[in-house]
């Protein structure tokens, strides 16, 4: 039996860093298109389609032949939305669906085809970390970390450097960098993909929000602590996606040097 996976790329206007961020121009075109032309032929995923509450994102997606799924304005999340798409009878079918971030034009097949993989190996929720490759990253609030339990299942997301070097002092950490045996030693960096069984979602979004998730406020941590399972898989590498007008730079250097981007 083949098992049929939906992409759903949630995407609003509403945006502290970059406002209008899905219409923000990249290389003249705007970040959503970017996107949509990432993932549009990825044969990982059966079927996929933008969700929005924004006619102008989805005017421009139309334009773009990219299929448009008009959703409630009233979702806090982009799991909420890619749930209200999936719960919908056109997409009954689907047994596995993949959130694709509407902020990533880098991203690397290669990474949602192993989140997928994990929910057809039998996990509730599949995702991604990457190697963190620096002390600073490591530090840094706005990069999410994930320690793995040993058979490659999330035991904690967090904002803070985990996992804590007991000796502590920034040497030690560096040494705890650069003395790792190989790359899945190091401490990871999340990366924000996910694909979920259908049972998994609807869970998902049927928990309130609990004390770790406002805490670190990152909502990975929701089914987490309601006991669901997610498996991590380590990959080799993960563009970051675009969130202020630094990252607008660095991905319109990287796309300009990427032919086939430009086709």
């Amino acid at each position: 039996m083949t098992i049929r996976v939906l992409g759903v790329v949630p995407t609003r206007l509403s945006s502290t860093r970059l406002p209008r961020k899905p219409l923000h121009p990249l290389l003249g075109r705007p970040l959503i298109e970017w996107v949509w032309r990432r993932v549009a032929d990825m044969s990982v995923l059966d079927r996929v389609v933008v969700a929005t509450d924004s006619e102008e994102i989805a005017d421009v997606c139309r334009g773009l032949g990219a299929p448009v799924e008009m959703t409630a304005a009233s979702h806090l999340t982009g799991t909420d939305r890619v749930a209200e798409v999936a719960e919908r009878d056109r997409y009954a079918g689907f047994e596995i669906v993949a959130n694709i971030q509407g902020d990533e034009p880098l991203l690397e097949e290669s990474n949602l085809r192993a989140a997928v993989d994990l929910v057809r190996d039998g996990w509730d929720i599949g995702t991604c970390a990457v190697p963190i490759e620096s002390v600073e990253e490591w530090r840094d609030p706005a990069v999410v970390k994930v320690v793995r339990s040993d058979d490659g299942g999330a035991l904690y997301f967090s904002r803070a450097a985990i996992p804590y070097q007991r000796d502590g002092g920034l040497d030690n950490e560096s040494d705890a960098l650069d003395g790792a045996r190989d790359a899945s030693d190091r401490p990871l960096r999340h990366v924000g993909v996910y694909a979920y069984s259908r049972s998994a979602l609807s869970a998902w979004t049927r928990l309130a929000p609990g004390a770790l998730e406002r805490s670190e406020k990152l909502e990975q941590l929701r089914p987490l602590a309601a006991g669901q399972r997610i498996g991590v898989a380590v990959v080799k590498s993960a563009a970051r996606g675009v969130d202020t007008p630094a990252d607008v730079r660095m991905v319109e250097d990287t796309l300009s040097r990427t032919a086939t981007n430009l086709a």
